[in-house]
């Protein structure tokens, strides 16, 4: 059974309220955004033809290209090329779009991480198309999820190099004229300004732009978005955002199990906020250093050339500017169970008839992996012995071209904020554990426990 609500008031006097159109659906795996309705082709079109001055004798096909938890993309064909336009929900209106044309464009210009151009963007809603939406460019590749097995060891060692490389510079360690002062996420100001271009506009650190700040009713709370000075800052601000969301449960239902977890879950977001000035002393003279750290660095978001050299690293929302601790954390295609013996391919099962049939039927999935007659066990087990050995690559490249890496205290850190990223959702239990342990004294891994 789920439960639906409207993000907002209709359109007032013909023009569109801030979050019209999207819908958030509770369900047993929480809450899902839902599009009220479909953004038109013909809409989509009109848009393109407008911003890229395409005449309409001039041929421009737009098609539906794939959909992910807040966005349409579509295809773009015309005389400039292949381009994406990606039509968002406005689950943040405004600061969601506008941050990741900010970053994108911040990227360019600082890094050699190869990401998209922004042909044309617009922040609001109260548009032909009705939803945000950005023009972007294609880039040329295939995802490294679909390369990955046919990789050599080699090629994916180069690739993880790269990758730790592209992460120093994200963080402006190569260049202290990068760093940013503040946790939050990039912003453009157009000095008030009408009719301001991109390029003039300024790109600025903002608000922070995460999913705990905006998902459901969260984008209304009275609540400090940033920039943070400081780690403490940034971790209170969520935990509070944590017994916001949990008074609100219990305010609402009656139903015995959900107040029951409501209560547990404010029980343990007390514990940490409690613990937060042990972790994260709140006696900052100045703004906290930061960087930009990309959180969703996996293989699906990595495309590969032919020789599996990287073409392009994708899907730049929610990125934001986080302190160098953060960067103790791997990137998410090495974020797998630890196996250190190679798994031999001749002690797994070949896959069964029914296996191979059931395949069969998938092969135009886009997420579709052809197992070669084995058991699909082999490659799980495989995936993580790389990713285990591709690990102490990726920490060496690090250290490498960050001598101080890792910082002092930064796995306590880490560990202090995945369990405030857990501590409201099944491993709530696991944390309380770590949390009742840390309380005595006794520090241990989160994962440990």
């Amino acid at each position: 059974m789920t439960k639906e609500r409207i993000g907002a008031s209709t359109a007032v006097s013909g023009r569109r309220s801030g979050q019209d159109g999207l819908l958030w659906e509770e369900t047993a795996f929480g809450l899902v955004p839902r599009w009220i309705r479909e953004p038109s082709l013909a809409a989509v079109e009109s848009v393109c033809r407008q911003q890229l001055a395409i005449p309409s004798e001039d041929v421009c096909n737009v098609s539906f290209h794939s959909s992910c938890l807040f966005n349409k993309l579509y295809n773009v064909k015309c005389a400039r090329g292949s381009l994406i336009m990606r039509i968002s929900l406005p689950v943040y209106p405004g600061y969601k779009t506008r941050a990741e044309v900010a970053t994108l464009r911040w990227v360019r210009e600082r890094t050699k991480i190869p990401v998209p151009a922004v042909f044309s963007f617009d922040d609001s809603n109260d548009n032909e198309i009705g939803y945000e939406w950005i023009i972007m460019e294609l880039m040329q590749g295939t995802s490294a999820y679909k390369r990955w097995r046919t990789m050599s060891w080699e090629q994916k060692v180069v690739f993880t190099d790269q990758i730790a490389a592209y992460q120093v510079q994200l963080a402006g360690l190569e260049n202290p004229t990068s760093m940013f002062k503040g946790i939050g996420t990039l912003d453009l100001r157009d000095g008030g300004q009408e009719n301001v271009g991109l390029e003039q506009r300024e790109v600025i650190l903002g608000p922070l732009v995460s999913h705990e700040f905006f998902m459901g009713d969260h984008v209304h709370h009275d609540i400090q978005r940033g920039p943070f000075p400081s780690s403490h800052d940034w971790l209170h601000t969520v935990l509070k955002i944590v017994l916001l969301h949990q008074a609100s449960v219990l305010e609402r239902s009656n139903d015995e199990d959900e107040r029951e977890d409501a209560e547990e879950i404010s029980a343990v977001a007390r514990k940490l906020l409690s613990l937060l000035p042990k972790i994260f002393p709140n006696t900052p003279d100045e703004p906290e250093t930061t960087g930009l750290y990309h959180h969703d660095l996996h293989l699906k978001n990595i495309m590969v050339g032919e020789e599996a050299e990287i073409t392009a690293v994708l899907d730049w929302e929610c990125v934001s500017a986080l302190p160098f601790w953060v960067l103790t954390m791997v990137p998410k295609f090495l974020d797998e169970t630890v196996r250190e013996e190679k798994p031999q391919r001749d002690l797994y099962a070949d896959a069964t008839p029914e296996g191979s049939a059931a395949a069969a039927v998938k092969r135009n999935d886009p997420d579709y992996l052809d197992n070669e007659g084995k058991n699909e066990l082999y490659f799980i087990h495989l995936m993580e012995y790389e990713a285990t050995q591709l690990r102490k690559v990726h920490a060496a490249r690090l250290k490498e071209l960050w001598p101080q890496w890792p910082l002092r205290g930064s796995y306590l850190k880490v560990d202090f904020f995945q369990a405030v990223s857990q501590c409201h959702s099944i491993w709530v239990r696991r944390v309380r554990r770590w949390v009742d342990r840390l309380e005595k004294g006794d520090i241990i891994r989160l994962a440990d426990v």
